[in-house]
């Protein structure tokens, strides 16, 4: 797949259909795979790379390279897609000036999971059918798909684009998973279990604000974190309530824009599940208002931005089995 993609960028380039590339390179180390921009076939081969650690989401990234002048190539995986809908909804892309290819993905792994799986002296991953083959400085060593991939690939909610100008390989379908699983183990426990579990969780933050910068949601020219006069700008947090506020509020801000693609989680330093705050008002939102899903559909709005004869009072209580 690399090499078809860097073929279709060097023809796209020479052609002039477009004027850059966002993709992925390599950083220092091999699972260490960022995102990057490429403008010339010479920076393609050289740097461009597609593998198993390529799961970062390029989608945020066109805001700002959409708005430089010409067309910009991007690599659009299933879930990124998703995010590149939403964004066009809330006209954070300027759509004629991206061209969006749609590439196929069963997985990303990456650096942090496969050393908690006792992997070290990474060199590079491969993935074929159910077996990740490791191949480390110690020698080849193989795993389960299943052991090696993050929690949001192993509840990858859909292998079908939402949208792209041009496919290459096969589209998906949109997947029936278990991502709102933990989700209601959370809900059947006591609220003193659950907010033990999310002080635990989140009394771990360093606020480095990795989760809100590569968030697609946030999009905010200014966020309200760095607001001076908020007395918590640019700061780690004081105590628990600082704690709880940044994320809660920060959740709260993009519920019903949440796709769902657990960047949040992966480029937490402290591993948080703070994809799990999003996941809850998602399914709040589907019981609540019907089964809704951010970045499906370009021109849908959000339940929590419109309004029908049936939404459900600000007031009402409901069970669903368990602990409310």
């Amino acid at each position: 797949m690399q090499e078809m993609m860097i073929a279709k960028a060097r023809e796209l380039l020479k052609s002039g259909a477009v004027q850059r590339v966002l993709g992925w390179k390599a950083g220092e180390f091999a699972y260490d795979v960022e995102p990057a921009v490429f403008e010339s076939a010479q920076e393609l081969e050289k740097s461009f790379v597609y593998n198993d650690f390529c799961g970062s989401n390029l989608s945020k990234y066109l805001i700002a390279q959409s708005r430089k002048e010409g067309k910009t190539l991007v690599f659009l995986k299933p879930c990124d897609t998703y995010s590149f809908s939403q964004l066009l909804a809330e006209h954070r892309i300027v759509r004629e000036n991206v061209y969006a290819i749609g590439i196929p993905c069963q997985g990303k792994t990456d650096g942090e999971t496969l050393k908690g799986k006792g992997f070290t002296g990474i060199l590079s991953a491969q993935c074929e059918g159910d077996t990740f083959t490791v191949h480390t400085l110690y020698g080849d060593k193989t795993a389960a798909r299943a052991d090696v991939l993050p929690e949001r690939c192993l509840n990858c909610k859909s292998k079908k684009h939402m949208i792209y100008d041009e496919l290459l390989g096969e589209d998906g379908e949109v997947l029936d998973s278990h991502r709102f699983d933990m989700v209601e183990k959370l809900e059947k426990m006591t609220p003193d279990e659950r907010f033990a579990f999310w002080r635990g969780e989140l009394s771990r933050c360093i606020r480095c604000n990795a989760c809100r910068n590569v968030c697609p949601a946030c999009t905010c020219e200014k966020c309200v974190f760095d607001n001076d006069a908020s007395g918590i700008a640019q700061k780690a947090a004081a105590d628990s309530f600082e704690e709880n506020m940044f994320h809660i509020i920060r959740a709260f801000h993009v519920a019903g824009r949440c796709t769902d693609c657990g960047e949040c989680s992966r480029v937490c330093p402290q591993n948080i599940p703070l994809h799990l705050l999003n996941r809850k008002f998602i399914k709040d939102i589907n019981e609540l208002y019907g089964a809704y899903q951010a970045g499906e559909d370009p021109d849908a709005k959000s339940p929590l931005t419109d309004y029908t004869m049936n939404d459900a009072e600000p007031g009402i209580v409901y069970h669903r089995g368990g602990n409310q």
